[in-house]
């Protein structure tokens, strides 16, 4: 069973800091809060097989059901708000134990809610908080400013929240400057998010015209470390979710969370390679499944 880490003390080096521990056969269970697509590439769609070929017991909290992702022209949207209630309440009677709660796409502002419910419910999980809320600037567009404003909510506690630079600049209010930032424009991103109350920080996608892509890693006791990456010259939908659901399977299996995110960085470059290759792809969206077996050896 998970016990939420601590950092208390002296300050840590992000490549000595490990979330989670394997014990012998245990399997962990993950509880993944996110929308579900019927059709294109991001959400559960990718956190349940990522997480699985990580060795994981994913349990899904499906917050919206899509026929096909918001980069559709045409989408139909299902709110499952109504339904968390019952859904969760069924959880607490067969004595569910988690080991993480994975979050990241929600359908209402009211969903936040069900998030902390399962935070009181099982106190000793890893929190992981992947923001989905916008990106290049702009909200996606199913998201409303009361729904940004309540997702700061999770940010205090979370053992790791994984914002790219939009969503940095929603929960802080501080400005949008773009991609191309600073190390010193990033640490002060990332210093009002843990003085928001997140434990770890991973600011996503930070470019600046030498073909590299930049993820850094802070925390309250974790000083800034930077994880460099090859920037590929196109964009593809569903890297995002990705990046966070491979983080998360590479900290449930024991890695540190340097060792994570120099997985995730390098995971969603191959992708986006393999991506290529495929039919529409420019709108169905990152193609991962035949890289899973990269994703496999990392359970020990």
């Amino acid at each position: 069973m998970a016990r939420r880490p601590r950092t208390e003390g002296h300050r840590m080096d992000a490549k000595d800091l490990v979330l989670y521990k394997r014990e012998g056969a245990y399997i962990p269970r993950v509880a993944a809060v996110h929308d579900l697509c019927g059709y294109g590439k991001c959400s559960l769609g990718i956190a349940i097989p990522v997480l699985s070929a990580a060795g994981c017991d994913v349990c899904p909290v499906p917050t919206s059901l899509f026929s096909a992702h918001t980069k559709f022209p045409t989408f139909f949207m299902h709110d499952t708000t109504p339904i968390l209630g019952d859904y969760l309440d069924a959880w607490e009677k067969e004595g569910i134990v988690l080991d993480a709660i994975y979050s990241g796409f929600l359908g209402s502002a009211a969903q936040v809610g069900a998030i902390q419910r399962l935070y009181r419910e099982h106190p000793r999980a890893l929190r992981v908080v992947d923001p989905v809320m916008g990106d290049g600037g702009k909200m996606y567009p199913t998201y409303t400013v009361e729904m940004c404003e309540k997702m700061r909510a999770l940010v205090d506690g979370a053992d790791i929240l994984t914002p790219n630079l939009t969503e940095a600049h929603l929960l802080t209010g501080m400005p949008y400057h773009g991609q191309d930032l600073s190390q010193a424009e990033v640490e002060r991103y990332a210093a009002q998010l843990v003085e928001m109350g997140a434990r770890l920080v991973v600011v996503k996608g930070v470019v600046r015209g030498d073909g590299l892509i930049r993820n850094y890693i802070a925390g309250e006791k974790v000083d800034l470390v930077e994880v460099v990456g090859e920037q590929l010259p196109f964009m593809t939908h569903g890297t995002g979710d990705l990046f966070a659901s491979a983080l998360t399977g590479a900290v449930m299996c024991g890695r540190s969370v340097y060792d994570a995110v120099a997985f995730a960085t390098d995971f969603v470059r191959d992708a986006m390679r393999i991506t290529q290759l495929q039919p529409d792809n420019e709108v169905r969206g990152v193609s991962f499944e035949s890289l899973l077996g990269q994703v496999a050896v990392l359970v020990r």
